[in-house]
């Protein structure tokens, strides 16, 4: 049976970079149970849009990539990016990203009206009985406020937040915008006389250290980032 072909798809700033992709095997890449980003990719071109043949200039890709390695490329865009899914595939990544969601919430959640913190099982009853849809490629941080938002009147809590500030310098500004202000709410953006750019966020506390870890794998190490508070919100 030959093997299907599907669009791995990124949206950034407006634009949108698609790859040609075998499903199966992009699906085992984005999941983790495959390392090797050559066995997943069709061709060796990076596309605007697959379907009308529209390729990518090269100035937006190494823009938006921070590099012209079509390799490294083509892991992100199937890593970060949108990719048609069977339905059971569909089905095991939302189940996924619904346990990393109850998992943050249970460990930076607590109830006001007794200041404890609620059990992962409780909030997962309280997401099925409010039907709260999740998003299989949308990170677990854009969708915990709007899990928060949509089992509040089930299940009261509060959230622990915390602000902090990051610096980006000037080589890896241009990758590392779009997934670092994704992290959270981007309280204050400024560029530097050298050309970096800091940055303010608020996030959920528990997820510090993954924006730190992140914010690294952005800038080769470069990076830095500071906790500026915490707080209950």
């Amino acid at each position: 049976m030959k093997a299907r072909e599907v669009i791995a798809r990124y949206h950034y700033m407006g634009k949108k970079f698609e790859i040609l992709v075998y499903a199966e095997k992009a699906w085992l890449f984005k999941t983790g149970r495959l390392d090797d980003i050559r066995e997943v990719l069709i061709g060796d071109t990076v596309y605007y849009d697959v379907r009308r043949a529209m390729k990518a200039s090269m100035e937006d890709i190494k823009k938006v990539f921070g590099t012209d390695d079509i390799y490294k490329v083509a892991a992100r865009i199937v890593k970060e990016g949108e990719l048609q899914l069977t339905a059971e595939q569909r089905r095991e990544l939302i189940e996924e990203k619904k346990r990393r969601v109850i998992e943050v919430l249970s460990r930076n959640a607590i109830d006001p009206r007794t200041g404890l913190p609620h059990p992962p099982l409780r909030i997962e009853m309280a997401m099925k009985q409010a039907r709260v849809p999740i998003d299989p490629f949308k990170p677990v941080e854009e969708q915990v406020k709007f899990v928060i938002d949509s089992i509040k009147s089930i299940l009261p809590l509060k959230l622990a937040r915390a602000r902090v500030a990051v610096k980006v310098p000037p080589a890896y500004v241009g990758r590392a915008y779009g997934p670092i202000s994704k992290m959270g709410k981007v309280l204050r953006v400024h560029y530097l006389s050298d050309g970096s750019m800091s940055m303010e966020l608020e996030i959920a506390a528990g997820l510090t250290e993954t924006l730190l870890n992140k914010l690294l794998e952005l800038t080769k190490g470069e990076g830095e980032m500071k906790i500026l508070s915490k707080e209950f919100v």
